[in-house]
This record gives C-alpha cells, sequence and structure tokens, in this order.
C-alpha cells in the first residue's frame, strides 16, 4: 500500500510541476470569459513560442511585476495596433492593410479606450496582450500599469511567460459579469 501510494505521490507531482499547473484567478481582468475564483489549469508542455496564436490566453508575470497575470494574446509578432474610435484595429507593419478585431467573446456593445495617451503600437518579435474586462484592469495598452516609458515594454516576451490556460475546471456559470 505504501509504495502504491508514493508511486500515486509521484505521479502527481511529475504532472503539477511537468505537465500543467493550477491557479485561480484573482481579480476580475479576464471577465465573463474567467471571473474572479475561477480554478484554471494551465498547460506546461505544449506552451512554445511558436505554438501561441491569436486568442490564446496565457498567464505570465510582466517585467518590472512580480505576480502572475492572466491576458488573451491579441497582436502577433510583426503586426501594428491601432486604438480607434472604440475598437482594436490590426494592421500590417506599414499600415497598408488594416481591419477591425472581431471579438466575438467580448459583448458587442462593450467599448475599448486608450490608456496612457498611446493609441498605435509596432509589435516587433513578441505579443501585445489585452483583458476581456476592458473596464477594469491592466495590460499592454499601458505596460502592465508601469507606463510605457523607458525600460517598461508593452510586449510580452516569451521569457516572462509561464503558461497557456488549458481549461477552467470550476466555473461559477451563475454569473453575470456585465449585468445585461
Amino acid at each position: 500500500m505504501i509504495s502504491f501510494l508514493v508511486l500515486v505521490l509521484w505521479i502527481v507531482l511529475f504532472i503539477r510541476f511537468f505537465i500543467a499547473n493550477p491557479y485561480t484567478v484573482v481579480w476580475s481582468s479576464m471577465a465573463p470569459t474567467f471571473i474572479e475564483k475561477d480554478f484554471i489549469i494551465v498547460d506546461k508542455v505544449s506552451q512554445k513560442v511558436w505554438n501561441l496564436k491569436r486568442w490564446d490566453v496565457i498567464v505570465f508575470v510582466p517585467q518590472g511585476k512580480s505576480i502572475p497575470y492572466i491576458k488573451r494574446i491579441i497582436w502577433l509578432p510583426w503586426e501594428t495596433v491601432k486604438i480607434k474610435e472604440w475598437w482594436v484595429w490590426i494592421c500590417d507593419w506599414e499600415w497598408d492593410n488594416c481591419e477591425r478585431l472581431q471579438e466575438s467573446y467580448l459583448p458587442e456593445w462593450l467599448e475599448t479606450k486608450t490608456r496612457c495617451g498611446i493609441t498605435e503600437f509596432k509589435i516587433e518579435k513578441w505579443y501585445f496582450v489585452m483583458w476581456d474586462n476592458r473596464w477594469a484592469s491592466t495590460d499592454s495598452l499601458c505596460c502592465f500599469g508601469l507606463g510605457c516609458y523607458d525600460w517598461a515594454t508593452y510586449e510580452v516576451l516569451d521569457k516572462d511567460m509561464i503558461w497557456k490556460v488549458l481549461f477552467r475546471v470550476f466555473p461559477n456559470f451563475g454569473t453575470d459579469f456585465y449585468g445585461k
């Protein structure tokens, strides 16, 4: 029996440290997708920079901060971001082709406002992330609350990423975050 328990403990610890990791959402920055106190599992195996796509939700620690953030990847390397007329626009690197970002996971009436007075961002080689709760969070638009000055960056570097969110374990289905 003891050897069985040791084996089970070893398997659980192996999964915990090398395969997947649990987190609890501690703020409403990703509402309505993830509500505060949702229990999520993050993938530690397949998270490679080249596997990340637009709309993936990641857990990371921004430069200059010490706590993990959960945000959605909106823009990819070599794209340009514009916040114009309350909408988010994705443009190619030269600004030739722009299209409004279709964010089906958000209510249609929700507006995106600029922060820190910056309305255009060129993504050089990493990722630009935003929150789903456009009213109460900090993200790449204002360098995670540090202000986009000197050393602070609005891009999430691969070395700052922890893992990609795999799924939510115990969702709170009874919450209507926006009250609409």
